[in-house]
């Protein structure tokens, strides 16, 4: 059965914690206007959908969804890299990922799952069964022997699941997100860091690896105005040595 579009716009302006009156606002439309949408008793332009979903921050594959709900065409496709007008894109993901060895750095799509890794990475996580393709959600969740290796893993685990929380509430709930939550709350105590009057800069994830420790810290990018679906979703990990232990022990396997 189809959900129709009042239902889908509704169900995201009360994610969005927006009342009629100031999307209608940040719209340019009136609060009237928003609500005969909602009930059914005004049908959208392709304009207006597009309009509406700007100012709800709806990912691209929502998107869809509502412009189906409108009964209009889907307005973005989900592209793999090896297609003919990806090839500016994974060229651009294999230079940041080699230029950055031999710092360890990987893609991953929306669900955390490996598409590319660099040398370095490729180095240090072989050993716990970390690939292309392996979902890093369920690597953290259920692998004891990556477990085994994250000194802090209290730690890695709060501060995973609070970037999963967000990233669920940007997608309007995303169930394999949702589904490591509740896996890797099994995981979670309490914060170690929180009796402190300031935070540290920041925390690094520390590893154990074949006898060596291992302490980094991590920047996500992701491609600005991103139309495909995949693309939009993609997120580019870069570990940075947080000490110089780390850095040392990382030229010389370069």
């Amino acid at each position: 059965m189809s959900v129709s579009f009042g239902t889908v716009l509704k169900d995201w302006r009360q994610q969005r914690r927006i009342s009629q009156l100031d999307l209608g606002l940040s719209a340019n439309v009136s609060s009237r206007h928003i609500s005969f949408l909602e009930t059914g008793r005004s049908k959208p332009s392709r304009d207006m959908v597009m309009r509406l979903c700007d100012e709800l921050e709806v990912p691209r594959q929502a998107r869809n969804q509502f412009m189906s709900s409108a009964g209009l065409a889907p307005a973005y496709k989900s592209r793999d890299l090896s297609e003919s007008d990806m090839v500016p894109v994974k060229q651009a993901v294999d230079w940041m990922l080699e230029r950055h060895a031999p710092f360890p750095a990987l893609a991953m799509d929306r669900h955390w799952n490996v598409t590319a890794l660099n040398t370095t990475a490729e180095l240090l996580l072989v050993g716990m069964g970390v690939s292309e393709g392996s979902s890093l959600l369920n690597v953290l969740s259920e692998n004891e022997a990556v477990q085994n290796a994250i000194v802090n893993l209290d730690e890695v685990v709060a501060h995973t699941l609070a970037r999963l929380r967000t990233e669920s509430a940007y997608l309007g709930g995303d169930e394999i997100l949702d589904a490591a939550i509740e896996r890797l709350q099994q995981l979670e105590v309490a914060d170690a860091h929180r009796h402190l009057d300031v935070l540290p800069a920041f925390i690094p994830a520390r590893y154990n690896l074949n006898g060596r420790e291992f302490s980094f810290f991590s920047t996500f990018t992701q491609f600005g105005t991103a139309e495909d679906i995949a693309l939009s979703e993609m997120k580019i990990e870069m570990m940075f040595p947080a000490d110089e232990q780390t850095r040392a022990l990382l030229e010389a396997l370069g």
